[in-house]
């Protein structure tokens, strides 16, 4: 297998135009602040670039990493000696291709994908305006909140396999679920999906969102680094009130707490590790089952 070096002059070579950066640190990437070196970060800004970069990637035996906004990623404090492909911010775009249906590319966030559909007097997205991840994440892994998910209003994702080769799934295809798609279980990308959305003013659009918005300040640890919800909701109750109940609250292990202000959420008070997060979430799933019988599974993302 070539060394990073011969890969990324291979790389340079045949796209030209691709941005690359060297040791570029994971905590710049993600939403913990935490995570040591890549070896490569590649940015592709259109289909064509990603096409062409895995197309090299599977002809020289390199396995890529794929990383959309990294909200919901917790990256090793070593490092990774990997080509990580970053979408957000590069692969780019959106438009509307009917009365009711926008296309977005998969490195814009979810908030500015609402703020589009706002603008066109299009209703549905807006639960999405407060997540932070991308288009691209949130259709992965079904993102939902308030109600809403991916799932209800996404009709058309297209996906990219390790090959290289691009082609439309459905709604149906996608086999969305709780913070689940079929494109998990499929060594897929998405590179762009299509929402059909409800005409509706953009007044009581924008007055939906900042409703959502105002409820998320309250309630959650937004001036703090986090990866959002630590663990997946269980069967038979909300991860936040068993910890809660659990009075776990504020407990901390090295740089990371279980937050003060919503028990959901695993905070980095700074300089936290990915080690001090690990260690963190099995003590909190370890004492919830003691206390309660119900085992809690991360819902971060732990690289």
């Amino acid at each position: 297998m070539l060394n990073f070096t011969e890969i990324i002059a291979i790389i340079s070579d045949n796209i030209p135009n691709l941005e690359l950066k060297r040791d570029l640190p994971m905590s710049r990437l993600t939403s913990f602040r935490i995570g040591g070196p890549a070896a490569c970060a590649a940015f592709p800004k259109t289909e064509e670039e990603l096409s062409g970069l895995l197309r090299i990637c599977a002809e020289n035996g390199v396995k890529p990493v794929i990383l959309g906004a990294g909200t919901n990623v917790l990256a090793p404090d070593a490092g990774m000696e990997a080509l990580v492909i970053v979408l957000k911010d590069a692969l780019e775009g959106m438009e509307q291709i009917s009365d009711t249906c926008i296309r977005v590319m998969a490195g814009v966030t979810m908030s500015r994908a609402a703020v589009f559909a706002a603008g066109l007097s299009l209703g549905g997205l807006e639960f999405a305006h407060g997540i932070p991840g991308t288009v691209g994440g949130g259709v992965y892994m079904n993102a939902g909140a308030y109600g809403g998910e991916i799932k209800d209003v996404c009709t058309r994702v297209r996906i990219m396999d390790m090959q290289g080769n691009a082609r439309w799934i459905t709604n149906q295809e996608a086999a969305f679920s709780y913070r689940h798609s079929a494109i998990e279980d499929n060594p897929w990308i998405v590179v762009a999906a299509e929402f059909e959305l409800t005409p509706k003013p953009e007044a009581e659009v924008w007055e939906k969102m900042k409703e959502l918005i105002g409820k998320r300040r309250a309630s959650q640890p937004l001036d703090l680094p986090s990866a959002g919800s630590a663990f997946k909701r269980p069967v038979g109750g909300y991860a936040a009130a068993l910890i809660d109940q659990t009075g776990l609250k504020g407990f901390q292990i090295g740089g990371a707490a279980v937050s003060e202000k919503h028990a959901g959420f695993v905070v980095n008070l700074g300089g936290a590790t990915a080690a001090d997060v690990q260690e963190l979430l099995k003590a909190v799933s370890d004492k919830v089952f003691d206390r309660t019988g119900i085992r809690l599974e991360p819902e971060v993302r732990i690289w």
